[in-house]
């Protein structure tokens, strides 16, 4: 009977990499997927992949509900401090190996791996950093990185890429990662995190036009597929124009004079406002 183990999954190339060598040692693999508010592969990318290699997809989905708020006190109480934007990996990639290991007690599986490589991300993908994660889960010698095993490390993909044509491996290009990293979004996560936040607002984090009046969260749509979203919402007050504007949703109460000012806010970014009109506004831009 073969041998199992979880390998930690993203979909990305070294992940795949990771699933294939550890396929190699003879493991019966089974893949553990993340799936996490801020930007994260969609698993309908990879599902191919693995149904090709025959693997067993588990998903743990921390969008929504209890598993999403455990998830925003992991990023809102970073531990290990935080990279450019607000991202804190290290605490981030210890919370999700801490969670692996409980599932593989369960299950009585022994081993868990990762696509990790050394010196390839400068915050979680460091000595320390990788030392961190291992100490912190609990899991020392049962956490195997077996792209570092086969001497893979830095940012280049060169020797990743001639191991997935030795594979016959399809993989995604890099593309849009974390949220959390970029660092123009740094400000807005950093209200909005201590503020609090659910499944249904966190679809508006990344775009559209945000602003605190009055201390309450206000956000504008900049298009007709943005002001469309908005329509859908299913919480928040929201307010579409009569004229020609943006759509938009309030996320706290307010008093009459705070409506005033949100009415002339939409009216100042409609096609009739002027740039003197939006001006007065960018100071309360998020």
């Amino acid at each position: 009977m073969k041998k199992k183990c979880i390998v930690l999954f993203s979909g990305g190339l070294d992940s795949r990499l990771a699933v294939k060598l550890m396929k190699e040692e003879d493991f019966d693999v089974l893949a553990l997927f993340f799936k996490l508010p801020f930007g994260i592969a969609d698993e309908k990318t990879f599902k191919p992949f693995l149904k090709e290699q025959k693997v067993k997809l588990k998903i743990f989905d921390h969008t929504k509900g209890k598993l999403l708020q455990e998830y925003l006190k992991v990023i809102k109480n970073a531990k290990h401090g935080v990279g450019a934007g607000v991202n804190p990996c290290i605490d981030c990639r210890t919370f999700m190996l801490k969670k692996a290991k409980i599932f593989a007690d369960k299950k009585k599986i022994e081993v868990i791996a990762t696509g990790e490589v050394l010196s390839q991300r400068p915050m979680s993908q460091n000595k320390r950093g990788l030392e961190i994660s291992r100490k912190e889960s609990e899991l020392g010698d049962r956490l195997i990185r077996p792209l570092m095993k086969h001497d893979i490390q830095g940012r280049k993909r060169d020797k990743q890429i001639v191991l997935a044509k030795k594979f016959k491996i399809e993989y995604p290009f890099p593309a849009g990662g974390c949220w959390l990293c970029e660092k123009g979004l740094k400000y807005r996560l950093k209200f909005l995190l201590n503020r609090g936040l659910n499944a249904e607002e966190i679809k508006l984090v990344k775009g559209y036009r945000h602003f605190v009046i009055d201390k309450k969260w206000v956000v504008l749509g900049r298009d007709k597929k943005e002001n469309e979203v908005i329509g859908k919402l299913k919480t928040g007050k929201i307010i579409v124009p009569k004229f020609k504007g943006p759509s938009a949703v309030i996320f706290d109460k307010g008093n009459k004079e705070f409506f005033r000012k949100v009415q002339k806010l939409i009216k100042a970014y409609s096609r009739e406002g002027s740039s003197k009109d939006k001006k007065q506004f960018e100071k309360f831009r998020l």
